[in-house]
């Protein structure tokens, strides 16, 4: 059944609901961000990259890997003013003064207030850098550094933060410091024993145990580049910019998050891994500020139905679903619809790991770029940009359900001058807008939603509903891939009309 036209469209509301991620230190501001470059680069940091070394007896004790490691985890306590602004006190309520009067004292001017907050640290260098997270320091005014072993105090400075991975490297006035050894997070794998070292809820160092529960942990909404160590080590309020070390006491991450009903440790936290955080750093310390690459593209994992119509054997790559106008991918030749199967030779496994990769990259440097273009694979050479305030690629979710049935129960409408003000649609994008899908659909189980852009039916293009119409004519029970923008960016959906309900 082909789709029907409409001229309006209806109203609609969105929801989600889930768990709390809880991010652990004070509630972040949205301030600017200001650098400040260090005065002195590269600084040397030990490194092992071994990995962990895996026996069959029984450990009793892990006293020796704490010695080693612990005297470089330091207390971070950050203070700033915040300002009252235009908030008003309980007392000042209007009501409750023509009851009360002022005998309780309300002021209708409150004074600055400085609020506190407790974090930690690790010493990378002897001569003072320390890697923590951003949210520890984020807008404080003051910060200081309290070492594990003499208890010495220091007043730190801000070399640089990065918020879109929330990292932090701060600088104390001090010499012949314990520096921590860097791990490989790249060779841990699941089950290996942890140690988180920290200062949770104010309290002096304290270690926990625990294993590493997955690697590759990301599309959590924490950050914008997430690529977490989930662990079951406890973790909890203060542990912000600890150490996760290996059973060797080796740097493996810097503990950031955790997933909580209630705020408080059960069992699933997550550390960004010291490849990100070392990439992060050095280029803090470098020049107090993160460049990243640009590719230009938008991009969506695979899901099998996806591969299936775009010829790719297995569900790994990155599906481009939309390419900048100008940009480095542009110009190479990369085009909507291509599946990006290895980036330097290495295979790209989905569009998260893409980014991420390519994030890495030195602007202005030169990639090579394998893709799947309708079953055939062609090779193309990318000279990276320099990433804009923006993102430079917008994952989009897969989506989520069954597949089940197909454009059977969804109106479109044109996309007139009024729908695009309405919706927040670009003038850039064509194609025919969803003015309602039965929520019994296949259409909707494989995510299409009202206000969504049909861009291109199999690969037609749209320029109307219309065209949507026309296209969607004696296709029958079979597969449809649809090209559809929503949300600011573009992605693919197949919906299999032979599994109509």
């Amino acid at each position: 059944m082909s789709i029907a036209m409409k001229s309006k469209i209806a109203p609609w509301l969105l929801g989600m609901a889930g768990g709390a991620l809880v991010v652990m230190g004070t509630m972040r501001a949205t301030e600017s961000v200001g650098v400040k470059a260090a005065e002195k680069v590269p600084v040397a940091m030990a490194a092992e990259d071994e990995p962990a070394v895996h026996t069959a007896g029984v450990t009793t004790s892990f006293a020796s890997v704490v010695k080693k490691a612990s005297p470089a985890v330091v207390n971070i306590s950050s203070t700033k003013m915040v300002k009252p602004g235009n908030l008003r006190s309980f007392f000042d309520d209007p009501m409750f003064r023509r009851y009360f009067g002022d005998q309780f004292g309300g002021r209708r001017n409150p004074l600055p207030r400085k609020e506190q907050s407790l974090g930690s640290g690790v010493i990378v260098s002897g001569d003072g850098y320390i890697l923590t997270n951003n949210h520890v320091v984020d807008g404080a005014d003051e910060i200081k550094v309290t070492l594990a072993n003499d208890k010495k105090e220091y007043i730190a400075k801000v070399v640089g933060r990065d918020p879109k991975t929330d990292l932090a490297v701060l600088k104390i006035d001090a010499q012949n410091l314990p520096v921590i050894s860097m791990g490989n997070s790249d060779k841990i794998q699941v089950g290996d024993v942890v140690l988180a070292i920290g200062s949770p809820f104010g309290l002096s160092q304290t270690v926990t145990m625990g294993i590493v529960s997955g690697m590759g942990r990301g599309n959590m909404g924490i950050e914008d580049y997430e690529d977490f160590i989930q662990t079951d080590a406890a973790i909890n309020m203060g542990n912000s910019g600890g150490a996760l070390v290996d059973a060797q006491g080796r740097l493996l991450g810097i503990n950031t998050a955790i997933l909580s009903g209630s705020g408080g440790n059960v069992g699933v936290g997550f550390a960004i891994p010291v490849r990100l955080a070392r990439f992060v750093m050095e280029r803090l310390i470098k020049s107090g500020k993160v460049e990243r690459g640009y590719l230009g593209v938008m991009i969506q994992s695979l899901t099998p139905e996806l591969a299936q119509e775009f010829k790719v054997t297995g569900n790994q790559g990155a599906l481009v679903t939309e390419v900048t106008d100008d940009s480095a991918a542009g110009k190479a030749g990369i085009k909507s619809g291509d599946v990006i199967i290895e980036l330097n030779g290495k295979p790209v496994i989905d569009s998260r790991q893409l980014r991420l990769t390519v994030a890495e990259c030195t602007p202005g440097s030169t990639i090579s770029l394998k893709v799947l273009r309708q079953g055939s694979e062609k090779t193309f050479r990318v000279t990276l940009k320099s990433m804009p305030g923006q993102l430079a690629s917008k994952e989009k979710e897969e989506p989520s359900g069954s597949t089940e049935d197909a454009l059977s129960n969804v109106t479109v409408s044109d996309l007139d001058a009024d729908t695009r003000n309405q919706l927040n649609i670009p003038a850039s994008v064509r194609g025919a807008v969803v003015s309602d899908v039965d929520e019994n659909s296949a259409a909707y189980d494989a995510g299409l939603r009202q206000g969504d852009v049909i861009q291109e039916v199999n690969r037609r293009p749209i320029r109307s509903a219309e065209d949507a119409v026309e296209a969607t004519k004696g296709l029958g029970h079979q597969k449809i891939l649809l090209r559809v923008w929503s949300n600011g960016g573009s992605r693919f959906l197949v919906v299999d009309e032979s599994k109509s309900k």
